[in-house]
């Protein structure tokens, strides 16, 4: 079965202390060939100074304590990377708040059967700013006491591949499930349109076929196949529920190139339930400041469609390091187009470009973004705060969860986009780039709370950018930078969002296991007809490593 390659872009990010590994360690050095393992425990302590440039010029310092693991296991036939990291937070300011965090994101994959029988997981824990549309923006702001939410994201499933003479036989099951953790009130929308932040999300992803290459029984390849998507949203109680059967041909144009395509029946359906009413008609809202299911209410449709599916491409492989799929169909009752690029003109850069289109939830969609992380990778985190930007970097190819953000909106949603990023290790000095943009028509059902907010789209654009380089063999300097512009969405001013944020980040080592660093970092959100937000930040800091 050739299903959309959805939700697939690629992010990039410096190592830099606090609250990733340093230049000198190993897991800084690029992919190592054969089994290795680099588990790196550490203890931190760091000053921090933040000053509010906008709107205010409120000057704050906290004293930050953490520890965490920084880990890549590769055996013959499995794989694991992790960054893990808890901080606390000592507010030294007037009337401040102390408190603490959890960040990380993990990825397994471990093969039971080798070339057969593979189990993959992953987590994420990762804080967010968002504004009263919804909008996230990836991070927190150091010292700026703005709205923000915890976003926990896991997910788990098994995949069978087989020969059977000729016959090629797959199957593949994904479970996940996303909580999205404060703030425990309402974003009512700053704009006609109410706006409901997403709570838990369950999904289901099963899929499966069996075919035969080309050559082998017939000139051509053939196949058939299945998928099932399922997405339970617990807002207003919703679903997403995907089905499809298709079959497929492969003919061979050349040794490197082939015409594909496919034919089958679909059937989606997204549906909720309304909110409960009060006396006076109005929605009841709950104590966790979202909308109380009326669960006793009837379910009703917002998107529905079933019929013929189709589409039709070109698989392009000139060598093991270049590949080109695209594909332009019919499904979801409009045209389709997504594909894919990836190139890696030596083993020290690589090329990736995605294109997608696809139904899905925001939990949904951090589930893909997360299964789609390569095996290995190192994480990036903000110089100064130690969030995750659930951005992973990697030669073999990677992903970045914070081109998925895009919106807290808790409304199923169909999303197309494109995303591209070149990364490359020159030994001392690793550098990158990433960029995309995401397109969002979000779906709710007629005669519920959330009906007006049907056809909305909200678009954005996202960036990373980074620079690691060692100065010596005992320091070294890390820079990296994010930026993300939102359309009008349901802001309704015609105005744009833009949310910032960029660290620089100098470490020395002093003794062995013990590191120095200094860093100072700058973010911010600008929004229409509100204040800008800008928050400046300095950092000095010790770290232990195990």
């Amino acid at each position: 079965m050739r299903a959309p390659r959805h939700l697939l872009a690629f992010g990039l990010a410096a190592l830099a202390l606090p609250g990733t590994a340093w230049a000198g360690s190993e897991a800084s050095k690029g992919v190592h060939p054969g089994p290795h393992t680099t588990v790196t425990p550490y203890i931190e302590a760091d000053q921090v100074l933040a000053s509010e440039l906008s709107p205010g010029n409120d000057i704050v310092t906290y004293t930050s304590l953490a520890g965490g693991v920084d880990a890549t296991v590769v055996g013959r036939n499995s794989a694991v990377s992790a960054s893990v990291r808890y901080e606390r937070h000592i507010d030294e300011s007037s009337g401040g708040s102390d408190g603490d965090t959890v960040s990380g994101v993990v990825r397994a994959s471990v093969s039971l059967v080798p070339h057969a029988v593979t189990v993959e997981a992953g987590a994420l824990a990762s804080r967010a700013n968002f504004d009263g549309d919804g909008k996230a923006f990836a991070g927190g702001l150091v010292g700026h006491d703005s709205t923000s939410g915890q976003i926990y994201s896991a997910y788990v499933g098994p995949s069978v591949q087989t020969q059977l003479g000729d016959l090629q036989v797959e199957g593949h099951y994904r479970f996940g499930y996303t909580k999205v953790e404060e703030p425990d009130t309402l974003a009512t929308g700053t704009g006609v349109v109410p706006v409901d932040l997403a709570d838990e999300t369950t999904t289901h992803n099963a899929q499966a076929r069996v075919g035969f290459r080309p050559n082998t029984v017939l000139p051509v390849g053939v196949g058939v196949g299945g998928m099932w998507n399922e997405q339970d949203v617990a807002n207003l109680d919703q679903r997403v529920r995907d089905r499809n059967v298709r079959g497929d041909v492969t003919v061979p144009v050349s040794p490197t190139l082939a015409l594909a395509g496919g034919v089958g029946y679909e059937d989606v359906e997204v549906s909720s339930r309304d909110a409960k009413r009060d006396a006076g008609g109005n929605p009841v809202i709950g104590k966790d400041g979202r909308y109380v299911t009326d669960h006793g209410a009837p379910r009703t449709i917002a998107y529905q469609t079933d019929g013929l599916i189709w589409d039709a491409g070109v698989m392009w492989r000139p060598s093991r390091r270049t590949s080109l799929e695209a594909f332009v169909g019919r499904r979801y009752d409009s045209t389709t187009y997504y594909g894919s690029f990836a190139y890696a003109p030596n083993s020290r850069e690589s090329v990736n470009v995605s294109v997608y289109d696809g139904i899905s939830s925001f939990g949904g969609v951090i589930t893909d973004r997360l299964a789609g992380l390569p095996a290995e990778f190192t994480a990036v985190r903000n110089a100064l705060s130690g969030d995750i930007g659930g951005c992973v970097a990697s030669l073999k190819g990677g992903s970045c969860i914070g081109g998925a953000l895009g919106s807290l909106q808790s409304l199923a949603f169909r999303s197309r986009g494109v995303s591209a990023s070149y990364a490359v290790n020159m030994g001392r000095t690793t550098a990158g780039l990433g960029f995309g943009y995401d397109r969002r028509k979000f779906i709710a059902a007629p005669g519920t709370v959330l009906a007006s907010a049907d056809g909305v789209v909200d678009e954005t654009w996202w960036g990373a950018v980074y620079l690691s380089t060692k100065l010596d063999e005992r320091s070294g300097i890390h820079f990296n930078a994010t930026e993300t512009l939102f359309g009008e969405g349901f802001d309704g001013s015609g105005g744009h969002a833009i949310g910032y944020s960029a660290s620089l980040a100098y470490y020395r080592q002093i003794i062995a296991g013990l590191a120095g660093t200094a860093a100072v970092g700058i973010d911010g959100i600008k929004q229409p007809s509100l204040p800008d937000i800008v928050s400046a930040s300095a950092l000095a800091g010790l770290r232990y490593s195990f």
